[in-house]
Formats: structure tokens, sequence, C-alpha cells
């Protein structure tokens, strides 16, 4: 078996690493001191095709490998883990949930911008009585007739200020617990969305950590 990087591989490792350098490593201390995300840097990212590196050309991605994003998580968060962990929520978990089930028409509403670095998601799962305990989850999405109406606070979400959608994991029958579970795309600017507590952290201080709110949404 050969485990040497292809020459893709090494070129986005490559690539990655002379971009964290170049832009995120002059202002690393400072944007940590001030808990502020760098967003020209993150969009520049995006620009580079970097966000969408292991998802189908046909959403905005590039086609890559996995093992090729996570050389480029790996770069990133070497310099500016804050950039690391914000990159990695929107691509693994946000855009990653809609790769894996969401419908054709929500991966082509939503995927292309994100991917591109021009809108940013996150992911809507911990609560405070809900972390990696699912069964814990008392936001609630229940149909009026019409639709879907959502209620409920998230926490300790990655990207939450910063970010345009969440996926949002919420009950739809409360009975059933974890298997009542289902999960929604949320636009922040949808009636009702605000954010929260925006929580000042010991580590990773750039990256944006809040409540998200949920009232008739």
């Amino acid at each position: 078996m050969n485990f040497q990087l292809t020459e893709q591989q090494l070129s986005i490792q490559n690539i990655t690493r002379q971009l964290a350098q170049t832009e995120l490593l002059p202002t690393v201390l400072k944007d940590d001191e001030e808990g502020k995300f760098p967003e020209k840097a993150y969009a520049k990212m995006g620009q580079m095709g970097l966000i969408g590196l292991p998802f189908p050309k046909e959403y905005g991605g590039q086609g890559a490998d996995y093992l090729s994003y996570v050389l480029a998580v790996e770069e990133i968060s070497k310099v500016n883990s804050s950039v690391g962990i914000a990159y990695s929520v929107c691509t693994s978990l946000f855009s990653g949930g809609l790769i894996n089930s969401a419908s054709e028409e929500l991966k082509k509403k939503y995927l292309p911008d994100v991917l591109s670095g021009k809108k940013m998601g996150a992911f809507c799962l911990t609560e405070p009585e809900a972390g990696s305990d699912a069964a814990g989850c008392k936001t609630t999405a229940l149909w009026d007739g019409e639709a879907y109406v959502l209620n409920g606070l998230k926490c300790f979400i990655t990207n939450g200020p910063l970010a345009d959608y969440f996926l949002v994991f919420a009950l739809t029958d409360p009975e059933k617990k974890t298997k009542g579970l289902s999960a929604f795309v949320v636009e922040k600017a949808m009636p009702g969305v605000s954010v929260g507590t925006i929580e000042n952290k010991c580590g990773i201080r750039s990256a944006q950590v809040s409540e998200i709110i949920f009232e008739n949404v």
C-alpha cells in the first residue's frame, strides 16, 4: 500500500500553507487578543476553492478527495486554530450534512455560495441540556398545518454570529426523543432568528461562538 501523498494533495497542502502564512499569520495574535475573526482571509479561502474541496463540482465544489481537505484544515490550524475550527464546522458539519442528506433543491440553493466563501454555515445541535447527548434536545419544530415552526435555544454554536445559514436539529416528534429529531436549514435572515450571548473564551478566541435563539421561526 502506498502512503505517499499524490501530486494534487501535495499541491493543495502547499497552496494552503502559503495562504496561512501570508493571510493569517501576520494578524493571528492580534485577532486572538481581540476575538476578531479574519473574514477577508476566510473569503479568500473560499475564492481559492478550499472550502469546497471535497464536494462535487456540480454544487460549486472542487471534486477533490477528503484527504486533501484534511490536509488543508491541518495547514490552516497550524497557524490559526480559530479559522481551522470555523472552516471545518462550515465544511464538514453544515455542508457535509447537506451533501449527505438534503434534497437536490436544498443542495443547489445553499451549497454554491457556502462553498465559494460568499456565505457561511453553522451547525446547531448543542443546547444547555443537550450536548453530545442529543436525547436532551428541547428545541421543537412542530407542524402548524402549513409549515414547521421552530422554537428553542442552541448554545456554543461555532460561527453563530457570522453564519448566514444554520443546520438546526429539532424535535418534530418530541415523544420519540432522538428518533423524533429532524434537521432543518434555517436562514439567519428569517423572522424570529437571533444571536444571543457571544462567548468570551479562554482559547480559539477568534472563532465566533454564541447562542442562537429561534422564536416561532
